[in-house]
């Protein structure tokens, strides 16, 4: 956590910004394409701070996120042997390839399911990206993946308050292995399923 604290008390000072709302599109683009810190840190307490606000910022965070993933979709299609080094550095390596064939197989329910996985949203974007991947169901699968996520995000804090911030936070890990294990199921169901 050492690693990623610093980032995490620099993205939860930019929430209190009187340009907040700039500097989480920044982060939420910065995230789909190399930044290890998920928008999720500044939509929270922005949430809270303007919870009449939840979908605006919500919106925000979608629309460049969305910037983002086609800028990792294109590094991914384009330059990906500038790309992997860097990946192979931080150790994602093994994990980008078995990304890689299941955004060869199934690339849309890849990027729908996978904004609630642990996975880095960039691998995501990277791999549909190098696998060529047709732009309608990456970016269909692409917003709904991420949009559901922030929506859900924002929507449950403004309901909940700080109460379902700090649930959030406590079992952010826990929701994202379990979603991970039902993509995993999800994905061998199809791939083993008789077909009649």
């Amino acid at each position: 956590m050492a690693l990623f604290a610093p980032l995490y008390v620099r993205a939860l000072r930019w929430s209190a910004h009187r340009h907040a709302a700039r500097y989480l599109g920044l982060l939420s683009f910065s995230e789909a394409v190399f930044f290890p810190v998920p928008p999720e840190v500044m939509l929270a307490p922005m949430t809270l701070a303007q919870p009449k606000s939840w979908a605006w910022y919500a919106s925000i965070s979608l629309f460049w996120s969305m910037l983002g993933a086609v800028v990792g979709y294109l590094l991914g299609h384009f330059a990906f042997d500038l790309v992997q080094p860097g990946l192979l550095r931080m150790g994602y390596g093994d994990e980008f390839g078995h990304i890689r064939a299941l955004a060869e197989k199934q690339g849309f329910w890849l990027l729908l399911i996978g904004g609630f996985t642990p996975v880095p949203f960039k691998l995501l974007t990277l791999a549909a990206g190098a696998v060529a991947m047709p732009w309608l169901p990456f970016i269909a699968g692409a917003v709904i993946g991420r949009g559901k996520r922030v929506f859900l995000v924002t929507g449950l804090i403004r309901l909940g308050g700080a109460r379902a911030e700090a649930w959030l936070r406590a079992n952010v890990e826990r929701l994202g292995f379990g979603l991970l294990a039902v993509l995993v199921l999800a994905l061998a169901a199809y791939h083993f399923w008789p077909r009649g």
